[in-house]
């Protein structure tokens, strides 16, 4: 079958549909690829692409075209608009002449932010006759007015409106969470067209052993840590992490570490030396995501916050996937569905979102909790993620709803 995926993120940004993509191709699909041009998150374009270079790729067999678009910058405000827009509209106008010579069989769309990466598989399937099966990622505009982005009464009418005729325009829509069916159906979409997918992760994330490795070429502090991994944004608040490092700052041996990067990491960083909390809260950077099992097995334990709203409760954050494949226990700041996962799991330790005095409460019960313990709870998520997320199980799943697709 000939599948093209619409994903404004892809290679050499870090994304899980860049897994997908191959264990698609895997399954012996020809799979293409149309997306943007790489500059996530730092905001400006990856060395060696512009918007006249590298605008086709291959990866591990896939051909990649890239739509001219805008660059984030800041990840913020106008700049942020014009990237999602730029995307839309130059996909929307120039897909169809790129992709002219092909028939495909299926439309696949990874719907993270923003929605509007809808639009230009909604142009190809008018155009060329072709089924759509929408991946949502997240909700829109639930996603946006979580985080303060958007505040526009008529923006956000005029948003819900885009959703609706998107969403009413897919052939199947995949959701991530169980909880999301609820938010889509009140568009108007029966449920009999909603499917739960959950997020898989790279067969690279297992357990290791921990190595010495990465102790001596950074420097770890020597004691208990908990280790956060991921996009350092605003639904990820940090105000509530630093605010528990301050309520434990007097415990020595407690360190925070921090990888990865993203729009709030230069107020963190002032934030630590404001605080006087440098020597609890060590903030590495990104790194491929083919080393976080190496840096998870150097953790005590894990940690994923979210911030306390409505969206967030339904969200699950795919580092969740990413930190029970590794067999690692996790400290969730979080409501709602993740929390409900972990528990199920038996992984880890829950308190709620935006509490920094529950979350450093759960930090000192897991600092003095038995090593047998803490141990048990990674190997319990380990089983919860064979049972539920495994990625051979979830891409034949995937291959199955896009063949009943194309043959109903």
């Amino acid at each position: 079958m000939k599948i093209l995926i619409v994903t404004q993120y892809f290679w050499p940004e870090n994304f899980r549909i860049n897994d997908v993509a191959v264990g698609l191709k895997e399954k012996g699909h020809d799979v293409t690829i149309l997306t943007g041009i790489p500059n996530y998150p730092r905001g400006r374009f990856f060395a060696r692409y512009g918007f006249f270079k590298k605008r086709t790729e291959d990866y591990h067999g896939i051909k990649i075209i890239r739509m001219p678009q805008i660059p984030r910058g800041s990840g913020s405000g106008i700049r942020l608009a014009l990237n999602y827009l730029s995307f839309a509209f130059f996909s929307s106008i120039l897909a169809s002449f790129y992709l002219r010579s092909n028939k495909f069989d299926q439309i696949l769309v990874y719907q993270l932010s923003p929605i509007t990466v809808c639009l230009p598989a909604l142009v190809l399937k008018k155009i060329f006759s072709i089924p759509i099966v929408l991946w949502v990622q997240d909700l829109w505009p639930e996603s946006i007015t979580a985080v303060g982005a958007l505040c526009s009464n008529r923006i956000i009418k005029l948003l819900e409106a885009l959703v609706r005729f998107i969403y009413h325009n897919s052939d199947k829509i995949l959701v991530q969470s169980k909880t999301f069916p609820a938010a889509i159906e009140k568009y108007g979409i029966k449920n009999g067209k909603i499917t739960y997918l959950p997020n898989s992760v790279e067969d690279f994330y297992k357990p290791i052993s921990s190595g010495r490795e990465l102790e001596n070429k950074f420097g770890l502090a020597q004691g208990f840590r908990i280790m956060f991994a991921g996009n350092m944004g605003v639904a990820q608040d940090f105000e509530t992490i630093l605010a528990a490092c301050e309520k434990l700052k007097i415990f020595k041996d407690i360190h925070w570490i921090i990888l990865g990067d993203g729009r709030m990491r230069p107020w963190v960083e002032a934030q630590v030396e404001k605080r006087g909390l440098k020597n609890n809260v060590h903030l590495l950077g990104r790194f491929p995501p083919e080393e976080m099992p190496k840096f998870f097995a150097q953790a005590n334990i894990m940690l994923v916050t979210l911030k306390n709203q409505p969206i967030f409760a339904l969200t699950v954050p795919a580092k969740v996937q990413s930190y029970l494949a590794c067999a690692k226990p996790i400290i969730a700041a979080l409501n709602g569905e993740g929390a409900r996962i972990i528990t199920e799991a038996g992984a880890g330790l829950i308190c709620p979102a935006e509490n920094s005095t529950a979350l450093a409460d759960a930090v000192l019960k897991a600092y003095r909790m038995p090593k047998e313990e803490i141990d048990k709870m990674g190997l319990n998520g380990r089983k919860y993620f064979d049972e539920n997320f495994s990625r051979e199980m979830l891409l034949n799943r995937l291959d199955g709803l896009i063949k009943q697709v194309v043959e109903n």
